[in-house]
């Protein structure tokens, strides 16, 4: 996978997502492209339902990524949970994170919960060096 150099940046946008849960726990939310460098600046999952709390699990799929700043013998290849079955009461809103983190081209974010409806929301910076 590449990794960009956000040093030599070309350009930078600020976009935001949302998008209904389903009850299948590792659902792709969200795919990093290729040659870019996602800045999540903020998660957040809204259980939209009336009377019943729901289980959140919300986690970044690293896929065969080394960074240059750990030893070519570390395997950052994997499932990395940001929230594990956390529980939501009804009309809720949990944070998931609000400081920010780097996913890199290929990674993916997923996201489930035990009841729907509820929804993700995502803010984030497109970094682009092409």
């Amino acid at each position: 996978m590449a990794n960009p150099n956000i040093v030599n940046v070309t350009s930078i946008y600020g976009e935001s997502i949302g998008e209904a849960l389903t009850t299948t726990v590792g659902t792709d939310i969200l795919t990093v492209a290729a040659d870019v460098v996602l800045k999540i600046n903020y998660i957040s999952v809204t259980n939209t339902h009336g009377t019943a709390a729901t289980d959140v699990t919300v986690g970044i799929r690293k896929v065969d990524f080394t960074s240059a700043g750990i030893a070519s013998t570390e395997d950052n290849a994997g499932i990395f949970l940001l929230a594990s079955t956390v529980s939501v009461p009804a009309d809720d809103v949990f944070v998931v994170l609000n400081t920010p983190i780097y996913m890199m081209s290929g990674d993916i974010l997923e996201a489930g919960s035990s009841v729907v409806p509820a929804d993700i929301f995502i803010s984030y910076e497109v970094i682009n060096d092409a």
